[in-house]
Order: structure tokens, then C-alpha cells, then sequence
């Protein structure tokens, strides 16, 4: 039995140019067995099919999507029964949230080969628990989808306006997220209003059970449970409890956002209250609005009237992390 599942997305950005290398790769090695899936709902069959090679581990070699939507029938589809494996992610998206935040980055095939050297060996000390975000209506049938980062309110809107606007340009990366950052202050730092700048956000209301209630026009919002992430490191490690729901949602104000950006430049951010700035850990967060969209590890939902996104923390699962 090989100590590596991999399962590839070949539509994911960076595998359309380093897919042929790793196919040639995991060809050569027997340590590796290679599933390639073209849909989402093609998942389900690749994990079937994965659990009865019972790998020590499992590698997404995808976009932020695609692992969202292995985490969620790994955890729910029962394949594995009450041990499924730890999971990895290799760098192969438009912008790799989840990869970077287990130390995968640079080559993608340099990872996987990090990874199979790895699985020889025990894997116990390379092991870290993460909480994963499960996203439902809050309804008892309800579908749920796991995942580990949320953007929403304005910033979900700063997305979609780069998904749909900045990359088809054909940019590198770096400058496609450049490029909406611009496009986002001056939309909401200097109040600019045009067709070719991002959408404006509708008013939401945020619940966190037991912390209390925001409601208003956000700049944006975010509830994750990475450690990693740029904006929320210096956050998580200034709080108690590790590994809840991390929330930050800045109001659309100027004033506000420019206290954002010189908290996060020089450190400040969550070591003291800030006007316009909240920070909260929570279990359970509601979000409720007028057709608001959010959007958690690159695909969208939208929260309605009477029909609020609900928000859970789960149980701890497992991955490997591949950095120290």
C-alpha cells in the first residue's frame, strides 16, 4: 500500500503548468497513489477509492476550493471510518491560505517530495490540530461545508471583484492582488464609486453567541482558524484559547481602516480596543443580511434575510505541517 494519497485538481491555477512534473513523479515512485479529479462532485469516488489504499497521510494538490471540498467529505462521508489521515496541502492555488498556513510553500513538487520522506518515517511530531469552520443555514437538515477561512462584507467583495475583474487580465499573481488592494482602498479609504471598482457592501448583522452583536457596513470581515494568516497572527497569539472561530470585522469607515492598516504594521493589533475595529474568539458566529455575500476558502455563499449563514467551530482534525 503506498504511504501517500495525492489527490489533484488539474483546473487548479499552478497545476496547469506543474502537473505533467508531478504525474511523471508519483509514476516513478510506488510510495504514491495518484487520483485526479475535473469536478467537485468527483471527490466522493476519489475518496472512496483512496480509503482502500489506507495512506498515512493525504495530499490536496489544489486551490483553497478544492481542499475545502476534500475537508468536507473526508469528515462527513465516514470513507475512513473514526481515523481518517492527517491531512497536507500542497501550494497550488491563486493564494494558498491553507497551504501556507501547514509551511507549504514555493515548489509544489518540492512539497510532495518533502511530504513522501516524511511518510516513512512517523509522522507523530510533524502532526498539529486545527478546528475547521462549519458552515451551514443553522437548519437541522442543513448541508455543511468545512472549511478555514471566511471573507466577508466588504472584503468578499474585493474577491470577487479579482476573481472576476483582475484575473482574467492574465497577471501574476502578486500583482493581481496588488492591484485589488489599490482598487480597494480607494473604493473604501477614499470613497470612490465606479463601474470598474469593486461592488459596495450591503449592511449585515453579525451574532457571536454569548459575545454580543455588530451590525453596520463592513470594510471586512473575517472568521478563520489558520494561525498564519498575515492579518490575524499577531491577534491569535495575544488571545488566551488557540484554535476557536477568530472573528475581526472593520467597519467601512476611513478612520477606521487607517487604524487597521497601522495596527497591523506596527503590531498593535488586539493589544488594545480600537474604535471601529472588533476583534472576538467565538464558537458560534450568525450572519445575517440582505443577499450579503461571503466566501469561505474561495467559494461563495450568501447569507439572506431569514436565512443567516451560521458558523460552528468543530472538533480538532489533524494535518501535517511541513514547516518547524
Amino acid at each position: 500500500m503506498a504511504n501517500v494519497a495525492l489527490l489533484s485538481n488539474p483546473n487548479s491555477t499552478g497545476n496547469r503548468a506543474i502537473l505533467p512534473e508531478v504525474r511523471s513523479y508519483c509514476v516513478k515512485n510506488s510510495d504514491v497513489f495518484h487520483y485526479e479529479v475535473d469536478a467537485v462532485d468527483e471527490i466522493t469516488k476519489a475518496l472512496e477509492t483512496i480509503a482502500r489504499v489506507k495512506p498515512k497521510v493525504l495530499v490536496i494538490n489544489g486551490g483553497d476550493g478544492t481542499v475545502q471540498a476534500a475537508l468536507t467529505e473526508l469528515h462527513q462521508g465516514g470513507h475512513f471510518g473514526e481515523n481518517p489521515p492527517p491531512v497536507a496541502v500542497l501550494p497550488n492555488g491563486k493564494t494558498n491560505l491553507i497551504a501556507l498556513d501547514l509551511g507549504a510553500e514555493g515548489n509544489p513538487l518540492k512539497a510532495l517530495e518533502r511530504i513522501v520522506e516524511m511518510a516513512k518515517h512517523d509522522l507523530h511530531d510533524h502532526l498539529v490540530d486545527r478546528e475547521l469552520i462549519a458552515l451551514s443555514d443553522g437548519s437541522k437538515d442543513s448541508k455543511v461545508v468545512l472549511g478555514m477561512f471566511l471573507g466577508g462584507a466588504g472584503l468578499s467583495e474585493f474577491i470577487l471583484y479579482c476573481r472576476h475583474k483582475i484575473y482574467p487580465l492574465g497577471l501574476p499573481n502578486a500583482a493581481s492582488h496588488l492591484l485589488t488592494v489599490f482598487a480597494a482602498l480607494a473604493s473604501v479609504l477614499f470613497g470612490i464609486r465606479a463601474k470598474f471598482l469593486p461592488n459596495r457592501p450591503s449592511p449585515i448583522s453579525i451574532s457571536l453567541i454569548k459575545k454580543g452583536q455588530y451590525q453596520g457596513n463592513f470594510a471586512i470581515l473575517i472568521v478563520t482558524t489558520l494561525e498564519k494568516l498575515l492579518l490575524m497572527r499577531r491577534f491569535t497569539r495575544s488571545r488566551g484559547r488557540r484554535g476557536r472561530l477568530q472573528f475581526m470585522a472593520i467597519d467601512q469607515k476611513p478612520a477606521a481602516l487607517v487604524r487597521f492598516i497601522l495596527s497591523v504594521l506596527f503590531g498593535r493589533l488586539g493589544k488594545t480596543v480600537q474604535k471601529g475595529i472588533h476583534l472576538e474568539q467565538g464558537d458560534v458566529i450568525r450572519i445575517e443580511g440582505k443577499n450579503s455575500n461571503v466566501v469561505m476558502d474561495g467559494e461563495l455563499f450568501r447569507a439572506k434575510e431569514g436565512k443567516p449563514i451560521v458558523l460552528k467551530s468543530t472538533e480538532p482534525v489533524s494535518f501535517l505541517r511541513l514547516a518547524a
